[in-house]
């Protein structure tokens, strides 16, 4: 979640660091993972957490790494309110939560990829 005055591309970054990533990670990596990132979307997003008086508003953001040189020293490990964090292949019946599927829908019609 975006703290009150943050920036969006400081909110990524730092919610990817909490969630999915070990400690010690040479930030070389990082920073140029998400020095290129393109906006696919910013909306209203179907969450069973939505009420008439709040809502999650979501902005998904693709940050690509085309040939796997940035991502290979990227170790993944859950961290605070993640349960388990993996990269992992996608096909069409993979259970994502929410909205998720949509997000992932529209990366894979960017790059006209097949799942």
């Amino acid at each position: 979640m975006v703290d009150p005055g943050e920036h969006i591309s400081r909110t990524v970054k730092r919610e990817f660091r909490e969630e999915a990533m070990q400690d010690g990670i040479d930030e070389h990596y990082i920073n140029k993972l998400f020095s290129n990132g393109y906006k696919l979307f910013e909306w209203y997003a179907d969450d069973p957490r939505n009420t008439d008086n709040a809502w999650i508003e979501t902005v998904a953001i693709n940050f690509h790494d085309e040939t796997g040189q940035l991502t290979k020293h990227i170790y993944l490990d859950a961290g605070d309110d993640a349960a388990n964090v993996a990269w992992r292949p996608i096909d069409q019946n993979i259970d994502l939560y929410a909205s998720h599927k949509e997000i992932v829908k529209r990366v894979i019609d960017r790059f006209d990829a097949y799942w």
